[in-house]
């Protein structure tokens, strides 16, 4: 049984000064992948216009769009469908170019300290790896509790297991670095989840796939406890949020930003 997803995605961001040069770095389009298949996806920029689109070496689709002169506004939106089926989060075995091996190095975002290494406690990668896994998941949602406003994307996984609160990002990250002290490899990955009776959202979702023996990349929602089904849409994978993150970019220019979001999601 399939299910039909319609994602809607505005980002805006107005200067109060014009902006002389911009160049922004998209990874904002899904690619089919076991349990979905983009049926629709189109992405426009309004107070910009397209440069170049390539493939990254974690296979993400990367947009390069460069800010119109002396453009106050620039609104990029994301208008698509995805045909999703539950693999119960096992996906596939490794392919691409990025090494599995690199997927088991820490970043900045991801180092195992005394607290991601207190969460693994006990744990072994060899032993039933995937009720090691479901474990690990239950004790990181156990330790730190899905609170808004004490995290942003720059928070290290040890600081927020020494916050206790944190966003799904936050989770993503502890569970990457606790899979990786461990011996698995494991990927962030960025992407959209249908939510129970709600419509418009904040924010896209993030979630950690961890790759096991015999059966490939299986993904894990911290801040929901399951594996993703078939309400979840993958956009872009990688070693932590900095090289996922939809929207990245660089400009001239002294003025200040702000940005605004809507987003929904349906089916």
């Amino acid at each position: 049984m399939t299910m039909l997803l319609t994602i809607r995605h505005t980002t805006t961001y107005h200067y109060d000064e014009p902006v002389p040069y911009g160049l922004t770095q998209l990874r904002m389009t899904p690619r089919d992948s076991a349990g979905q298949t983009v049926t629709r996806w189109v992405i426009d920029v309004a107070g910009g216009h397209p440069h170049v689109s390539f493939i990254d070496h974690h296979g993400n689709v990367v947009e390069l769009v460069g800010t119109d002169e002396h453009s106050n506004e620039v609104a990029i939106s994301v208008d698509g469908e995805v045909e999703t089926v539950d693999t119960h989060g096992v996906l596939s075995d490794h392919g691409g170019v990025a090494p599995l091996w690199l997927y088991e190095r820490p970043t900045d975002l991801t180092r195992a300290g005394p607290g991601v290494q207190r969460l693994t406690r006990g744990l072994r990668a060899s032993e039933e790896p995937l009720a090691t896994l479901h474990d690990l998941v239950g004790r990181i949602g156990g330790a730190v509790s899905y609170r808004t406003g004490f995290t942003d994307a720059a928070t290290p996984a040890e600081d927020a297991v020494s916050a206790g609160v944190g966003v799904c990002q936050d989770h993503a990250h502890i569970l990457l670095a606790a899979a990786r002290h461990l011996g698995f490899p494991a990927r962030y990955v960025s992407g959209y989840l249908l939510m129970d009776g709600r419509v418009d959202q904040e924010a896209g979702h993030a979630w950690g796939e961890a790759w096991v023996r015999d059966l490939g990349w299986v993904a894990f929602d911290v801040s929901n406890g399951i594996s993703p089904d078939d309400r979840y849409v993958r956009v872009a994978t990688g070693l932590d949020y900095r090289d996922v993150a939809p929207v990245r970019g660089v400009r001239q220019g002294a003025g200040t930003e702000e940005m605004s979001v809507t987003l929904q999601v349906q089916q």
